[in-house]
């Protein structure tokens, strides 16, 4: 039996990975029950107090920070932020007085989830990942589910509560409409030369832009063109090493229209966030993976073997990527029947449907 939710919070952020599942949820949420009272809570800085506003949610911070694996005085504080936090998400939780409280991954999902629990408030864990993190194999112990995105997590959380759900994603990429030659036009590209989307996050990653700068010659000379998401922090700094961008390629600091994107895309050149790797699934596109190596527990590899292994993507290590994904690239566009198999494999994985299954687990654990 299925229960009406009427006041739940969300918690996490800190990346898209994070904030656009939790979005996804919430909208799903609000669609099934239009008077329902949504709460976010985010960490304080973090770029979730910026996008959940936006898409019409209101969200409130705790001061609580990651640990820094390089030396830093911030680290010293961390016991400090992690208390205040704790008290902050508990005054929370006590006024708003949610019938569930349901954590995406981020900073502030642990001290969020560890209160509602010790309030007795259900929680759900949406683990997104191939290799759980510690905090939510801690939290897991007391969490009434875990919605997980891969199979065979057993080995870190209780069987009994596991529901494989898939990763929400962004609903325009659920049914993706927009035409390749619209796509294209979108994107001021032609439609006579095969297209690379190179997508390193919503913060851009340093190895992918490398990898194309350095190769900058031999892809202006090439047959190919580019959508090359590079992050607002690195759009300056790109401008500047290339006195004039080739015409081919369409240079961005963030993209809002992914649907379009991967319409336009043949091949696409991503990081392996759990977010990035469900939405490749489902959009179906050769892809060539290249995991970061500044992920806690090395997150990404995990991710990105999960497909590897299935001979569904092909891996890039970071370390390797400036010498050689530009040539694994171009040796991929020109091997038609190895695109075909990536093609098949990766959109076997797919599950469209997360978003609605997660909601149907809370409703069902709140019962």
């Amino acid at each position: 039996m299925r229960e009406q939710i009427n006041r739940v919070v969300i918690s996490g952020g800190g990346t898209g990975g994070h904030i656009f599942p939790a979005i996804a949820i919430a909208d799903e949420i609000k669609r099934r029950n239009p008077k329902v009272d949504i709460l976010f809570v985010g960490a304080e800085g973090k770029m979730e107090m910026d996008r959940v506003p936006t898409a019409g949610y209101f969200i409130k911070g705790l001061p609580i920070v990651g640990f820094q694996r390089k030396f830093s005085f911030s680290n010293f504080l961390l016991p400090f932020k992690l208390l205040k936090s704790l008290l902050k998400a508990r005054r929370i939780i006590k006024q708003f007085n949610p019938q569930l409280v349901i954590g995406v991954g981020g900073y502030a999902s642990g001290p969020t989830l560890k209160v509602a629990q010790l309030l007795r408030i259900p929680t759900v864990i949406q683990e997104q990942n191939s290799f759980p993190g510690k905090t939510n194999i801690l939290l897991s112990k007391k969490a009434g589910l875990i919605c997980t995105a891969y199979a065979n997590l057993e080995q870190f959380f209780s069987k009994e509560k596991i529901r494989l759900t898939g990763n929400p994603v962004r609903q325009a990429l659920s049914n993706i409409k927009t035409s390749r030659e619209d796509a294209l036009r979108l994107f001021g590209l032609s439609s006579s030369q095969k297209t690379v989307l190179v997508i390193g996050g919503s913060l851009g990653a340093k190895t992918l832009n490398e990898s194309i700068l350095k190769n900058i010659d031999q892809i202006s000379h090439g047959q190919l063109q580019f959508i090359w998401q590079c992050g607002k922090g690195y759009i300056d700094q790109i401008n500047q090493s290339i006195s004039k961008v080739p015409e081919q390629i369409n240079l961005m600091s963030f993209i809002s229209e992914m649907d379009a994107a991967y319409a336009a895309a043949d091949i696409v050149v991503s990081r392996a966030g759990a977010l990035s790797v469900s939405e490749l699934c489902l959009v179906g596109k050769p892809v060539i993976l290249v995991p970061s190596p500044n992920v806690s527990e090395d997150h990404q590899t995990k991710n990105a073997m999960a497909l590897v292994s299935v001979n569904a993507a092909i891996l890039m290590k970071d370390a390797d990527a400036r010498e050689e994904l530009i040539h694994a690239l171009f040796a991929l566009v020109v091997n038609e029947e190895k695109k075909k198999e990536l093609s098949a494999n990766i959109r076997a994985l797919a599950k469209p449907d997360a978003t609605q299954d997660i909601v149907d687990a809370c409703e069902t654990l709140i019962s």
